[in-house]
């Protein structure tokens, strides 16, 4: 057997002793997780050491890099991601609608977990620890394949984790990690139909379509983010210029960030030359428009697959637009459906964005960077899903529930 296969067949016999956990007992596990991850910090450091040396040697980019780095305050921001959990409502068991028929059937609506959940990403360890407290939390076992870069990284909170779990009501093989770096280990994954109920793809464009085109068992889709801002002809300055660094600079690395800037003409004649400069102090290359690189003739120019690109990096596309409508046709033709933001003091304008963007995350006056489950309040999150089906948006522990109908009668037969 593989141990793919063998892995997630252990996961799949725990669903019932999980089932059968109180959320004390859940929240219990998830505060000595969270313990065990800062009490063994030198050792993760150690680990992740040596997958940063081995992406160093292989060429791999500062941005990724840091992505997967992790030091004492990630650490301690990722253990109090389980200690959030912990904290949050537990939603299974929740009931949800309750109805009552002529015919004297009662029947509840009440929330249950999901199953056996596969989550496949890349190179952020911090995704092993926030999916497993989710799924965990919400009654799911969990197997993990993470990417290559993050082997070390990964092995070594599987120890932690596991040996974490041994003292606590939640058995340790709810908690799977595949060790195997091929990619016939990812293909063998999506098509576990009985032993995995759903797969989660978290990560770039390229992984998620892989998992989205080849896989049978059903797809929870995490998007890519090429993510917009437009500043209207209205937009405060001050206020542009802070939200703009920020969702480009603060961590160029994540799914949140900038990829975009759309400036209103107007707004670009008073102040883009300024705020350009401002990007390339903080070390970001633009690239632009014929009318941005008018502004800024340090621009490179723009291309529509750049428009298209999500780069994850200190890269920025400028393109200035003759007013609200081309914004919006801009943002329909490139974006991902993830976040999208608009600066403007014209409520007008603000709520015509609001309604017409259609994308998981609409913002007035404030950084696309915020989508996240932890700035949302979920704790941490699953993923930031861009589909329309079962969830969208920041996925906490109510995206990992289904529902089932408990009927209860006094002898009724249906005529």
């Amino acid at each position: 057997m593989s141990e793919v296969k063998d892995k997630t067949s252990l996961a799949r016999a725990t669903a019932g002793a999980l089932n059968k956990l109180s959320t004390q007992q859940k929240n219990e596990a998830l505060l000595v997780m969270a313990e065990a991850l800062v009490q063994h910090r030198d050792e993760l450091i150690a680990a992740n050491d040596d997958d940063l040396q081995r992406g160093r040697t292989n060429g791999t980019s500062e941005s990724l890099l840091d992505r997967l780095k992790l030091t004492e305050a990630r650490i301690e921001g990722i253990a109090e991601g389980l200690r959030q959990i912990a904290a949050l409502p537990d939603p299974v068991g929740d009931t949800l609608e309750v109805l009552d028929r002529p015919n004297g059937l009662h029947i509840e609506k009440i929330r249950v977990p999901l199953g056996v959940i596969g989550i496949i990403y890349e190179a952020r360890p911090n995704v092993t620890v926030d999916a497993a407290g989710l799924c965990l939390k919400t009654g799911n076992p969990v197997v993990l394949r993470g990417g290559s870069a993050a082997l070390s990284s990964n092995r070594k909170l599987a120890e932690i984790l596991h040996e974490a779990l041994d003292t606590t009501a939640i058995p340790r093989n709810a908690l799977q990690i595949i060790e195997d770096a091929d990619r016939a280990s990812v293909d063998e994954m999506l098509k576990l139909n009985g032993l995995i109920d759903v797969i989660i793809p978290r990560g770039g464009r390229s992984l998620i379509q892989t998992v989205v085109q080849n896989a049978t068992v059903p797809v929870i889709e995490t998007g890519a983010g090429v993510c917009h801002t437009y500043l209207d002809a209205s937009a405060d300055p001050a206020m542009a210029e802070q939200i703009a660094l920020n969702a480009k600079v603060q961590r160029p690395s994540v799914c949140n960030s900038m990829e975009t800037l759309l400036v209103h003409e107007d707004f670009a004649s008073a102040h883009l030359a300024r705020l350009a400069e401002r990007f390339r102090e903080a070390g970001v290359e633009l690239r632009g428009c014929d009318r941005t690189r008018e502004l800024a003739p340090f621009a490179l120019q723009v291309t529509k697959e750049d428009y298209a690109t999500e780069y994850n990096d200190y890269i920025l596309n400028v393109k200035v637009v003759g007013g609200l409508d081309e914004a919006l046709e801009h943002i329909a033709r490139f974006g991902t459906m993830h976040s999208e933001c608009i600066i403007t003091e014209d409520e007008a304008n603000a709520a015509r964005f609001l309604q017409e963007v259609d994308a998981a995350a609409v913002y007035h006056n404030a950084s696309t960077r915020f989508t996240d489950g932890f700035e949302f309040g979920f704790g941490a999150e699953i993923g930031i899903s861009t589909q329309k089906l079962h969830a969208r948006g920041p996925m906490g522990l109510p995206a990992l529930t289904s529902v089932k109908y408990i009927v209860r009668g006094g002898g009724q037969i249906r005529e």
